[in-house]
């Protein structure tokens, strides 16, 4: 068991399956651009777009080619499905007591929550609200001041290394989903679990009535 205030919720790979599309649209980026797709596909999950083509294609104009990208993206909904228990966790959380941390830009990370029928916050934190992207703490760190929480009250659900990294390094507690990788790619979460499913969360008066997150998982690390 885990107990928080409040949690961060990554998008792609923790409430929403957007792998094949991912694939498809930074596969034939890479195609079009000459550039090998499998050296691409190293830094294309879990980071925002323009950082992944600033690794990868450092002489290119990052911004021009991000919209491209980015169009792509919203485009190409194919496949696109939400995580196994993913609308059952959400409507166990108080509205205020959750926001999603993601590495998409507004508009894509609408267009992906629409295509699954899951609701986005109306703050969140997105890709254009940060100047340094996730293995950077920034993201996580805005989302808990959006929520009104110190970071260590905060709990993370990442399904990847860099989002895992962030979370740590921002004081906060993660819990590693291996709906992208497997689990020892995320040994530094807290606990790793398969997916949404996994996690139940009730809700629990704590000191001077404030509220607290109580999370039980189904599997153990050892387990996955």
């Amino acid at each position: 068991m885990l107990t928080c205030s409040a949690i961060l919720f990554d998008l792609d790979g923790v409430l929403v399956d957007s792998t094949p599309a991912v694939e498809r649209v930074w596969r034939k980026w890479a195609g079009d651009h000459n550039i090998d797709p499998d050296y691409v596909m190293q830094w294309a999950h879990g980071r925002r777009s323009i950082e992944t083509l600033r690794r990868v294609a450092p002489d290119m104009d990052s911004a021009k080619e991000n919209v491209n990208v980015e169009r792509r993206e919203i485009e190409d909904l194919e496949g696109v499905r939400k995580i196994e228990g993913a609308s059952e966790l959400l409507a166990s959380i108080p509205p205020d007591r959750w926001t999603i941390v993601t590495s998409a830009t507004r508009p894509l990370a609408e267009a992906r929550m629409n295509y699954v029928g899951l609701p986005l916050p109306k703050e969140a934190i997105t890709a254009e609200l940060v100047e340094r992207g996730k293995p950077h703490p920034e993201p996580f760190l805005k989302g808990a001041q959006l929520l009104g929480f110190p970071p260590a009250e905060c709990l993370v659900l990442e399904d990847t290394a860099a989002g895992i990294a962030a979370a740590k390094t921002a004081g906060m507690m993660a819990i590693g989903l291996t709906t992208t990788y497997p689990a020892h790619d995320l040994r530094e979460a807290d606990v790793v679990v398969r997916s949404c499913a996994d996690i139940r969360v009730e809700v629990k008066a704590g000191q001077e009535d404030e509220l607290k997150l109580q999370l039980y998982f189904a599997y153990s690390p050892a387990e996955i």
